[in-house]
């Protein structure tokens, strides 16, 4: 083979090279994917949140300077039935300084399921059924070392992205405003 033949080659590979990398992401696609240490979750309502995992806990985008409850819950479990009426109370009186996001631990549940849970515990605060659900849940967990394993109802609660409580297991409405209010610095 000839020099100039192994100079073209070298020129025909390093354009094709040059042309299949793209170093600079030239459409809206690639600006619009989460990172790992996000989670999009779409509440029955089909409003949509982005909860983002940092090294301290974790924050919703929408929900700046709120207390964050990630309330994760089970339909079929009495004791989250019994927390749903409380987290609603809690809504209720504190609808501008908390977000309270129930994730469900159910894979594929309807979200007819989901919205007669919400009818018959007035759980009047945003439940999501998304497929980041599970993964969410598993995130949650490892940051709180609790291992895969744990009881439900599960609440965990965050301000500025800081952990300010969690709870394993059915808790008084009491203990969680409790929690709200220092957190709120009332």
């Amino acid at each position: 083979m000839s020099k100039f033949s192994i100079l073209i080659s070298i020129f025909l590979v390093s354009l094709f090279f040059s042309a299949c990398s793209n170093d600079e992401s030239t459409s809206d696609e690639g600006k619009s994917m989460l990172s790992t240490n996000e989670f999009l979750l779409t509440e029955l309502d089909k409003m949509q949140y982005i909860v983002k995992k940092s090294p301290t806990g974790f924050t919703v985008k929408k929900a700046k300077g709120k207390v964050i409850i990630l309330n994760i819950f089970a339909t079929w479990c009495p004791p989250c039935q019994v927390e749903a009426s409380h987290l609603a109370s809690l809504q209720e009186k504190y609808k501008d300084s908390i977000l309270i996001l129930g994730v469900t631990i159910e894979d594929n549940i309807k979200n007819e399921k989901l919205q007669a849970f919400r009818e018959k515990y007035n759980a009047n605060y945003a439940l999501v059924n998304s497929n980041e659900n599970s993964r969410l849940v598993d995130a949650v967990a490892r940051k709180l070392k609790i291992g895969k394993n744990f009881g439900i109802p599960l609440i965990a609660m965050y301000k500025d992205d800081v952990l300010i409580n969690f709870y394993q297991g059915a808790v008084e409405e009491e203990f969680i405003e409790s929690d709200i209010k220092k957190a709120l610095g009332l």
